[in-house]
């Protein structure tokens, strides 16, 4: 049995083309947003998915509702899988945190498991939340096709729960938007990019 999993960066947002850190804020798709979400829905057409997540923020939750009601199928809420919450740097441009804090920036590139942002959480705190939901998913999946809609570095931290790999530079992977991946569940780890 193989079970496909969709894993969907949501459309663009006003913050993500000022270069600033959305976190978990709800911050709406923007016209590129609508634009990216355009073109996943003309990419997935063809594929017969059975079933959309997203968790509730506002980008994530558009974007998979947009795919959704395009596609004619089933959306359901994420419970768990919201974005990290990156504290007080929520509503900074990465240039300002990489200006001010030179030391956390260099960190978080090098490595993020090791940092959490001021009044934010850890990157193993929400590994832990994503690894509950997604055990819950893949008893509910076995089989089939669904699509997961989640914002980086969430959507990094649910590769790297399948692959095992290297996180790399989460500040490049936030700036990654409208583009999506399969991954292969219950067969040797490949994952295919668009």
């Amino acid at each position: 049995m193989i079970l496909q999993i969709i894993l969907i960066r949501p459309g663009s947002t006003d913050y993500d083309q000022e270069e600033r850190i959305q976190g978990n804020l709800d911050i709406p798709l923007n016209e590129q947003g609508g634009a990216e979400v355009a073109r996943i829905i003309n990419d997935l057409a063809s594929r017969h998915i059975d079933a959309i997540y997203s968790p509730t923020c506002e980008p994530a939750r558009q974007t998979a509702q947009a795919i959704a009601g395009a596609l004619k199928i089933k959306y359901r809420k994420l419970d768990r899988m919201h974005n990290l919450d990156h504290g007080l740097w929520q509503g900074m441009k990465i240039e300002e945190v990489r200006r001010k804090q030179a030391r956390v920036y260099r960190q978080w590139q090098e490595q993020p498991e090791s940092l959490q942002p001021p009044e934010g959480e850890t990157l193993d705190q929400a590994e832990q939340r994503m690894e509950t939901a997604m055990t819950k998913l893949l008893k509910r999946h076995k089989e089939g096709v669904i699509a997961l809609v989640l914002s980086e570095p969430m959507a990094s931290l649910v590769r790297r729960y399948f692959d095992h790999g290297q996180l790399g530079d989460l500040w490049k992977a936030s700036s990654v938007h409208g583009q999506w991946e399969v991954i292969e569940v219950g067969a040797p780890v490949t994952a295919a990019s668009r």
